[in-house]
């Protein structure tokens, strides 16, 4: 059964004459009285008080060493406490939009657990989203693309700011065409980008046509094959993709004859939607 209230009996704690209450959890509760009544001693000397008691007492002995004795409170029994935290009746000095998580720093440790064990989630399918190898990416391109002819584009630069001369003339140097600010550019001939603008900068990679009968490996009926004697179509986009992920430190985005584009990432991204998702962080919360 869940415990649904903390049950103090024989209070003595200062003022208080054996008390007795329950108070019930998940709760806001309020404590009030005359000037002298016993608030405090009820909610801070003794339920505060016995739930950091018992959260040190789990700690290992090294760590309690670090740690001042917390004796405990004058009462008979206390139950369905759990570890506890307690503001001080002052005034702070933070913001007004401060919080009791932000106030007690609680809210840092919440952001540290959940960017360790958290799992991302698409925002707009709700599917979880994991790595994805350039294998995987293949697989669904293939999917996605079969019978037609798509782009492979590695998105170097997504709604940044800056000139990118340098940047465009490597990407000429290596052969490559660019889509830049969603139009096809011929690297060869000067191009001039607004310096306080931002831009999108996405090397076009190679176009590859998925015929028909390019069906994803896992769907075919022979045994699988070594990489050398895999069609040539599959072994091209291969190379595309790898060479994308290369570039764009580790995304994919590809164009298909539908005019929808697709983002693929071998960190963080949606398989379905595309999103990208950062790697999670504290700060990400």
């Amino acid at each position: 059964m869940p415990i649904t209230h903390i049950s103090v009996r024989g209070a003595r704690q200062h003022n208080l004459r054996d008390i007795n209450v329950r108070i019930p959890r998940n709760t806001f509760t309020v404590v009030t009285g005359l000037s002298g009544s016993g608030k405090s001693s009820l909610a801070f000397d003794t339920i505060y008080a016995e739930g950091q008691r018992r959260y040190v007492e789990t700690l290992s002995a090294y760590a309690r060493q670090f740690l001042d004795q917390i004796e405990r409170p004058d009462v008979d029994s206390i139950e369905g406490l759990s570890p506890a935290i307690s503001i001080e009746q002052k005034t702070t000095s933070r913001s007004p939009r401060s919080t009791v998580g932000t106030i007690t720093e609680i809210y840092d440790y919440l952001r540290l657990l959940y960017a360790s064990v958290g799992t991302p989630h698409c925002p707009n399918c709700g599917r979880p989203i994991a790595r994805q190898t350039a294998e995987q990416i293949v697989q669904r391109i293939l999917e996605l693309g079969k019978g037609e002819r798509v782009t492979v584009m590695a998105p170097i630069v997504r709604g940044r700011k800056g000139e990118f001369k340098d940047l465009l003339d490597q990407l000429d140097q290596q052969g490559f065409r660019a889509r830049v600010d969603g139009e096809v550019t011929d690297l060869s001939e000067p191009l001039f980008l607004d310096r306080r603008k931002n831009h999108t900068i996405e090397a076009i990679v190679d176009r590859v046509l998925l015929k028909p009968d390019d069906t994803p490996a896992g769907e075919r009926s022979k045994p699988a094959t070594t990489s050398s004697s895999k069609p040539s179509v599959e072994k091209r986009l291969e190379l595309a993709v790898a060479k994308a992920l290369q570039l764009a430190n580790g995304l994919v985005l590809v164009a298909f004859n539908a005019g929808n584009e697709q983002l693929f990432s071998s960190s963080m991204a949606c398989p379905d939607c595309g999103l990208d998702v950062p790697k999670l962080e504290p700060r990400s919360f």
